[in-house]
Formats: structure tokens, C-alpha cells, sequence
């Protein structure tokens, strides 16, 4: 079967792979649609992120959804024809963090496209890809195969909001409003946030967050000073949501947030941030990151399952597997796309 797998940056490549066959507790999923991540565009330009690289080919891609056309023994719940969601998360189990309910944490985790460990976790931009049935999460009747591929981005704002601590009544400021920006305010909002801000330097995904919760857009590039209101009294905002990985976009968010605030930080950087500690000393920042996700997954698909957010005006664009290289430079352009989605179906 074809799969998009990466060799160097800007060399994608359209190869054969094996498919394994089904062992007992395993199903075979025909893949429909693979969103394209922010991760996924780092290995493609650079070659990974930060001490993350490719040293090997590796198959790409972790946000799927797709069609089940095999089970193996003992897999109950699931049959050919059933549509699902995969979740690319693979904890052991049986590490501490894991028995410690910290499977993001995992020590022996395997997730999909990843080049963080040796020999890679290939990823999962495949036309069919063999998985444990517990990674496959039913997708209701009218959830399109790209909502259902989303699951996982949704997953990761999930998680972040549960960093966050209670979001009831409060004022959240979202800086970077990319997929995982735009999926922290559709969080932030089923979490009871009363009022939130978001901000890019771009007005083409400003246009997208409000169209998902975001109560006020503002391009901090062409009017620098627009957040400057939200500076009176030692700052207005409960939360930050920081899904930009920039530096300067993080420090200059620390004069519109109150005492005791507390910053979540989802976005990666190419490098390593610094940050002005004595602000943080001075008005007792709780500062937290947030990576990845566990169970928060299954409640992601529900929600999408539920109608109970709508994650269809992410979508900017479905093109073929076989456009790889089009659907990459689409999704690299943030003027012109929010979530690029491949599609598998030939």
C-alpha cells in the first residue's frame, strides 16, 4: 500500500509499504483523511524540531480517520464498516508515569510519525494501517472522515485546558491562533470561558477562531497596540492559552495578564525560550506546560460525535495523497489555510 514518507526536508516521497497482518486484538483500517499537523510540516521544511531529527525514512502523519475492513481475534465493538477515528497514541502501560494514570509521559511511548525515538514510530499517512482496537474510536453517522482526523488536535486543547484549571467565568487570551490556537478557544468555550481573546500576526486564521468562539481577533502585527486596553489594574486575563511557540508573542502577553494568572503553554519552538523570571516572580505566574494527551482523546471524538463542537471551519481544503507536495505548500501558508486534509481514497 502508499504512504507519504519522508527522507530529508523537502523530500516527500509517494513508497510502498508492508502492511502487517491482523495479530488477535487488532483491526486494519482503510485510511480516508489525514490532517496535516504543525509537526508534520516541521519534518517536511526542517527535517523535525529543536534535538528532533530525521535520521531514518519515517512515514508521516498522526491525525487519521478511517474505515475498518479487517479484525482480528477477540476484538469486540468493532466490525468491517465501521467508520473511526485513531488515536496515535501507544503508552506501554506498564511504566510508572503510566501506572501513575501520566501516560503522555510514558517512557516507552510509541506515537505516530514520530522521530523521537530510534528507530522511528512511523506514522500513519498511509492508504491502510494495522492498529490495536483500542485506538479506534467510533465516529457517528455524519461526522465526515476529516472532523473524525481531527479528534487528535482537538485532543491536545483538550488536555491543555485541563492544565489550566478551572476556565469557569474566566477571561482567556489564546496567542497563535493556528489549529491548536483555534482549538483552544473551541475548549476554552465548552469549559465555560466568559470571555476570550485571540490573537496572530495573520488575518486569515483570526478569521477562522472567531468563526469557533473567539469573542474579539486581533492582529497584533498591523495594530501592535489593540491589547494594551487589557493592561489597566495589573491586567484582565485569568488564562493564557500560548499555542504560538514565539517568544515575543508569550512576553508581550505577560502585561495583559493578572496576578496569579496562569499560562499554558502548548505551542513548540525551534529553540529554547527565554523568559523574564522576575515578572513571573513579581506577579506569581503559574506557568504549565501541556503535551500531548491520554483519555482527554475519547472525550474529543465524543464531542465531535455529540454536534457538540463544530470543527468544520478548520477546514480549508481536501486534496489527494497524491498531491502531497500542494497539500503541504497549502498548509505551510497561513495566509491561505487553517487545516490541510489529505485524502487517501483513490
Amino acid at each position: 500500500m502508499k504512504a507519504l514518507v519522508i527522507h530529508a526536508p523537502g523530500d516527500l516521497r509517494i513508497e510502498d509499504v508492508p502492511t502487517p497482518p491482523v495479530a488477535a486484538g487488532q483491526v486494519r483500517v482503510r485510511v480516508r483523511a489525514g490532517g496535516i499537523c504543525g509537526s508534520d510540516l516541521h519534518y517536511y521544511h526542517h527535517g523535525g524540531f529543536g534535538a528532533i531529527r530525521i535520521q531514518q525514512p519515517m512515514v508521516l502523519g498522526h491525525e487519521v480517520a478511517g474505515q475498518i475492513e479487517e479484525i482480528g481475534a477477540g476484538v469486540q465493538g468493532l466490525q468491517p464498516g465501521t467508520r473511526v477515528a485513531v488515536n496515535p497514541s501507544q503508552p506501554c502501560g506498564q511504566c510508572r508515569f503510566c501506572q501513575q494514570g501520566l501516560q503522555n509521559h510514558c517512557l516507552d511511548m510509541r506515537y505516530y510519525g514520530s522521530a523521537m525515538r530510534m528507530p522511528h514510530v512511523q506514522g500513519a499517512f498511509r492508504q491502510e494501517i494495522v492498529i490495536d482496537a483500542r485506538q479506534a474510536f467510533v465516529l457517528a453517522d455524519g461526522v465526515s472522515d476529516a472532523e473524525g482526523a481531527m479528534a487528535e488536535p482537538l485532543a491536545v486543547a483538550l488536555h491543555g485546558a485541563t492544565r489550566a484549571g478551572s476556565l469557569l467565568g474566566k477571561s482567556v487570551l489564546v496567542t497563535g491562533s493556528g489549529p491548536i490556537g483555534a482549538m483552544a478557544v473551541i475548549a476554552a468555550r465548552r469549559a465555560g470561558a466568559t470571555h476570550i481573546v485571540a490573537t496572530d500576526v495573520v488575518d486569515q486564521p483570526l478569521s477562522k477562531v472567531a468563526r469557533v468562539g473567539a469573542d474579539e481577533t486581533i492582529n497584533v502585527a498591523s495594530n501592535p497596540e489593540a491589547l494594551s486596553r487589557y493592561t489597566h489594574e495589573k491586567g484582565q486575563f485569568d488564562v493564557l492559552f500560548e499555542a504560538s511557540g514565539n517568544e515575543r508573542a508569550l512576553k508581550a502577553a505577560f502585561d495583559v495578564l493578572r496576578p496569579r494568572a496562569v499560562i499554558v503553554q502548548l505551542g513548540l519552538s525551534g529553540a529554547e525560550l527565554s523568559l523574564p523570571f522576575n515578572t513571573i516572580v513579581a506577579k506569581e505566574f503559574d506557568v504549565r506546560g501541556a503535551f500531548r494527551f491520554h483519555e482527554e482523546f475519547g472525550t474529543a471524538v465524543r464531542l465531535i460525535n455529540q454536534r457538540l463542537v463544530d470543527l468544520k471551519p478548520l477546514v480549508s481544503a481536501t486534496l489527494p495523497y497524491r498531491d502531497a507536495g500542494r497539500a503541504f505548500a497549502l498548509a505551510s501558508d497561513r495566509t491561505q489555510a487553517m487545516k490541510v486534509v489529505l485524502s487517501f481514497d483513490d
